[in-house]
């Protein structure tokens, strides 16, 4: 059977999907310095990785920012784009088994996208996001893998940085939680390692996707969040959640392989309906 590689061309990682009648058969991410090396570095590294042969590739598609790089048919294949927050909705709810929810596209920023079978619509985003906890923890830190920070913040303290509502009030409010952050570092201790600085910064991000998808949901009917992209494999995403999950009713849910949504979603989406635009040669 034909396989469609589905393939997400992010700012800093290419994530790529292979899909063969309706069942993935592998999910693959690659760095690389600039987004078509990535690109084509993805596509070698899958099919080598799976014992995949280039001939029973029917049809690549594309998404994600890097994307727009490429003009051509890839390998001579047909090579056809869709676009992201499509792609995002649908993948979501593919590996969610919701009918319906909210979408938080988790990378170098923030992606915010009403998803359901009939329809998916791009809400907006936020630049806070995984860009962010690189360039903060590069200057205030001096580290910029992202491996070594998730290292440090493992070992970090909130309150050595944030100011929390039990902070600054004298008895409890009863919409309020005392352990919500009233303001991001805005507690911070001249005693405060770089460990608790390191969970500091993923916090705010955490927070700043979790608050704007209450707002999204406020303004709907739907109560199930699903996040996808990078940021969904830090060990601390469960965790700084969990506080907006019990102050304000939402259900966020991470599903198995969330980092792949938007390739898997590519992928599902020309299998399912073959309407994106084909860059193949005449």
């Amino acid at each position: 059977m034909s396989i469609i590689l589905g393939i997400d061309v992010g700012g800093s990682t290419t994530k790529i999907v292979g899909l063969r009648n309706g069942e993935p058969v592998g999910m693959l991410q690659v760095r690389a310095a600039d987004q078509v090396t990535s690109l084509y570095g993805a596509i070698g590294n899958f099919l080598g990785a799976y014992g995949i042969k280039l001939r029973e590739v029917s049809s690549i598609v594309l998404t994600g920012v890097g994307a727009t790089f490429v003009s051509e048919p890839i390998y001579e294949i047909k090579t056809s784009r869709v676009d992201e927050f499509l792609a995002t909705g649908h993948g979501a709810l593919q590996l969610s088994g919701l009918e319906e929810a909210i979408v938080v596209s988790m990378g170098t920023g923030l992606a915010f996208v009403r998803a359901s079978k009939d329809a998916i619509t791009h809400i907006g985003g936020s630049g806070v996001g995984g860009g962010t906890i690189i360039g903060l923890a590069s200057q205030m830190l001096g580290k910029s893998d992202i491996d070594a920070i998730l290292a440090l913040a493992g070992n970090g303290k909130l309150e050595n940085v944030d100011l929390l509502v039990r902070d600054i009030v004298s008895h409890e409010i009863p919409s309020l939680s005392p352990d919500l952050t009233a303001a991001n570092f805005g507690r911070i201790k001249s005693t405060a390692s770089p460990s608790d600085i390191a969970l500091g910064i993923i916090n705010m991000v955490f927070q700043t996707a979790g608050m704007l998808a209450v707002f999204a949901a406020r303004n709907d009917t739907i109560w199930d969040v699903v996040l996808t992209g990078t940021l969904t494999t830090f060990p601390q995403a469960k965790a700084l959640l969990s506080l907006v999950t019990s102050q304000f009713g939402l259900r966020f849910v991470i599903p198995p392989d969330a980092v792949y949504a938007t390739a898997l979603g590519a992928a599902y989406f020309e299998e399912k309906y073959s309407t994106s635009k084909s860059t193949q040669a005449p």
